[in-house]
């Protein structure tokens, strides 16, 4: 039995060359990765399907974090005190074979006031090899004591210009052809998002 991949997955950005659209956020990260001076804790915010957690993943990679380092986590599944405080108690143990242990929360709106509290004394007090990446799409959900104590980007939606064009290439490298109405139209349909 072949195994699928889907073409989201197969085509997501693997480093900041591949990102289309944030150079603004692109720039300053890799600043950061240069001067090897990371913050411990970032917001990434911005709508669905526009890179957040693509972009939180190649930052751990480019700062040397190997995979077994990187913890995604679905915030939404996870919204309680004492799933928080695990996080925290988890996250002082030292990395395996990186300079950092990055955790990545998507959807992290989702937690409750609670987890939220029990959350901020890690974000004080972190250990010196944590790094949090928070990924949200509603950053008004975020109590303002969390973000006051992470670095906030903001992502762009990408124009219906570069969605065309990313629609052409993937086209293209799958084989198959397709007009520039066509590829428009799906880009139209996207919501705005790849």
């Amino acid at each position: 039995m072949t195994e699928h991949t889907s073409l989201y997955r197969k085509y997501r950005p693997s480093s900041f060359s591949d990102v289309l659209g944030q150079d603004h956020i692109v720039s300053i990260l890799q600043k950061a990765i240069e001067n090897k001076n990371p913050n411990h804790a970032y917001i990434f915010t911005g709508s669905r399907g526009i890179g957040k957690t693509s972009i939180a993943r190649i930052f751990a990679h480019d700062l040397g974090v190997q995979s077994v380092d990187i913890i995604e986590i679905d915030a939404a599944s996870v919204t309680g005190v004492d799933n928080i405080r695990e996080l925290t108690e988890n996250a002082s143990i030292l990395p395996m074979n990186s300079p950092y242990k990055v955790y990545i929360l998507d959807e992290v709106h989702m937690l409750s006031k609670q987890a939220f509290n029990a959350f901020l004394k890690g974000l004080e007090e972190p250990p010196k090899h944590v790094i949090y990446i928070l990924a949200t799409t509603e950053l008004n959900k975020i109590l303002d004591t969390i973000i006051s104590r992470c670095e906030v980007h903001n992502f762009k939606k990408p124009s219906i210009e570069i969605l065309t064009q990313v629609i052409k290439d993937v086209v293209k490298k799958e084989g198959l052809s397709i007009d520039d109405e066509s590829a428009k139209l799906i880009a139209l349909s996207g919501d705005e998002s790849f």
